[in-house]
């Protein structure tokens, strides 16, 4: 479903990415793992379309975005659901307005068809019946459920999750991993998954990602990298107690 070929980008003279290849195989949950600084949020800005790579190739379902025009990639982004880190949900906005927003910016349905899938994708992630309340009314668990109920408002084929778990307590990182499971296999969505999260990644992965120096220096399974002797590998799992 992605294709990142020979990816490089610099900002002045900070090299972050340094010949990036990696593969997201289609309706599979997928990690990206790396140690603060070594570019895994700036890779997914480039999956994103939102920033031009020096050099390299990206493809969507075999469609490679990195010389397209605005207009092509904004319907490219079309098949993307994102989850951000803080959530990103509208303060001034009710559950039902931010849930609605991509309905109502990208498409020409009715209020009460609107309504409809508003409403089923907030019971989708278990929320049925908060439509009226704010943001400030929720809890971080709950927050995230809506984030991820406006991610997948539009039917997108992928979706992209940046930090998911980052500054939430174990209980409700425990719940955010369920629902990314969950919602997963009852869409059969093919994810991309930014963290540094041990745990949440030999419980959710299919396939796992290490991003080192700007380069992928391992992928394979969750079981092939507990395997792995790859040093930098070694010392990432190490620090949380998994060799």
């Amino acid at each position: 479903m992605i294709k990142v070929r020979s990816l490089y980008k610099s900002f002045g003279e900070h090299k972050v990415l340094n010949g990036v290849d990696l593969d997201v195989v289609e309706s599979k949950i997928t990690f990206i793992l790396g140690k603060s600084g070594q570019g895994k949020s700036v890779l997914l800005r480039h999956i994103m379309g939102l920033v031009k790579p020096d050099s390299g190739e990206i493809f969507i379902n075999n469609k490679n975005i990195v010389n397209m025009s605005r207009k092509e990639l904004t319907e490219v982004r079309k098949e993307f659901g994102v989850l951000f880190q803080n959530v990103a949900l509208f303060d001034s906005m009710t559950v039902y307005e931010n849930v609605a927003f991509p309905l109502v910016e990208h498409t020409k349905l009715s209020r009460k068809e609107i309504e409809k899938i508003v409403k089923d994708k907030l019971a989708l992630v278990g929320l049925e019946g908060i439509e009226s309340r704010m943001p400030s009314e929720l809890s971080g668990g709950m927050k995230k459920r809506v984030g991820l109920a406006r991610a997948i408002v539009l039917n997108p084929k992928i979706l992209l999750f940046d930090e998911p778990t980052t500054g939430l307590d174990p209980i409700i990182c425990d719940q955010v991993d369920n629902l990314i499971y969950e919602t997963q296999r009852k869409l059969n969505l093919t994810c991309l998954v930014i963290s540094h999260d041990i745990p949440a990644t030999f419980k959710l992965a299919d396939y796992v990602a290490m991003l080192d120096g700007g380069r992928i220096v391992e992928y394979g399974t969750p079981e092939d990298f507990k395997r792995s002797e790859n040093k930098v590998i070694r010392e990432f799992l190490k620090r949380d107690l998994y060799l």
